[in-house]
């Protein structure tokens, strides 16, 4: 009887480069449909060629979200006073959102010298 002495790992190779594929694929389907917005529409919207900052978005619940994760406006204050002064920030806001809600993380925004924002919008299509 022939003993074996090595182990071929390359079929193993090959699954897990299949499988770490399947998990890029479907990871940034999963990213963009995360929080549901409906945005309102501008007319003279600029479009974002590749947006890069701190995300903040107020959903129709009125719920605040800071980079995908749910907070309360004391945390919302908290994260932003450990960003730097030209962190850019963009801010999506649902269009059914009170005023307020918008006012309260302008406010935030102001208080830790945040004023790189880009607010966005739908544009004309």
């Amino acid at each position: 009887m022939k003993r074996i002495d090595t182990v071929n790992v390359i079929p193993f190779i090959d699954i897990m480069l299949v499988l770490l594929a399947i998990v890029l694929t479907t990871a940034t389907f999963i990213y963009q449909g995360k929080i549901t917005l409906d945005l309102p529409e501008a007319d003279h919207a600029e479009t974002l060629s590749d947006p890069e900052g701190v995300e903040i978005a107020i959903d129709a619940g009125e719920q605040i979200y800071f980079n995908q994760t749910a907070v309360d406006k004391e945390t919302l204050g908290e994260r932003l006073g450990t960003l730097y002064e030209n962190t850019p920030i963009i801010l999506y806001v649902d269009k059914s959102v009170r005023f307020e809600h918008f006012v309260t993380v302008i406010d935030l925004l102001k208080a830790n010298n945040l004023e790189t924002l880009s607010i966005v919008a739908r544009g004309d299509r």
